[in-house]
């Protein structure tokens, strides 16, 4: 049987988006903006096209989902998956499958409750991952690192004071305050 029942597809769809959803490569690869800025969409984009490709295929094997998956995370995402969980993903979306197909309301009950589980934990690693370490700060947010606050102009006489002893030890003028440095050309004699 080819096209699963209405029933069955709408089973597989939320099981698909709930593996891709715990993917941890796919996750780092939108949280890191490797797919641009819209990464969320083809995300979302992918979903739709694993639900399509597996309702028009078949006996699908797991090594034609693992390049499938592979192909649009490298033309996609721009990543190679290298970490062995193209064929966990594969396996867990071949279960899926078979168990909607087959009308098992339990099984994919079952196995989405699993997904379920692991999102804690994917979400902690994705947390690490994101610059600055804030689990809800957008993909590509510069770190924010917490300081105390220096006492009035103490830091900047500091620093400036280094500048200049360095400048002056190598017979050149002290950087402007701006932090540009103007180079010239030099002549020909």
């Amino acid at each position: 049987m080819a096209a699963p029942g209405v029933e069955a597809r709408a089973l597989f769809a939320e099981g698909v988006r709930a593996v891709l959803g715990g993917w941890a490569a796919l996750q780092l690869a939108v949280a890191q903006g490797f797919g641009g800025p819209q990464g969320p969409e083809k995300a979302a984009w992918l979903s739709s096209a694993l639900l399509d490709f597996f309702t028009q295929n078949a006996d699908l094997e797991q090594e034609e989902v693992e390049d499938f998956l592979a192909e649009v995370m490298d033309n996609e995402f721009d990543t190679v998956v290298e970490d062995g969980s193209l064929q966990q993903v594969s396996r867990e979306l071949l279960t899926l499958f078979a168990r909607a197909r087959g009308g098992d309301v339990g099984g994919v009950g079952a196995a989405l409750g699993a997904l379920a589980r692991r999102g804690p934990a994917l979400a902690a690693a994705l947390a690490t991952a994101r610059p600055g370490g804030d689990p809800q700060s957008p993909p590509g947010t510069p770190p924010t690192a917490p300081r105390s606050p220096p006492e009035r102009g103490q830091e900047e006489e500091e620093e400036s004071g280094e500048e200049e002893e360095e400048a002056m030890e190598c017979g050149t003028p002290p950087p402007p305050s701006d932090g540009w440095t103007v180079v010239q050309r030099r002549r020909r004699r």
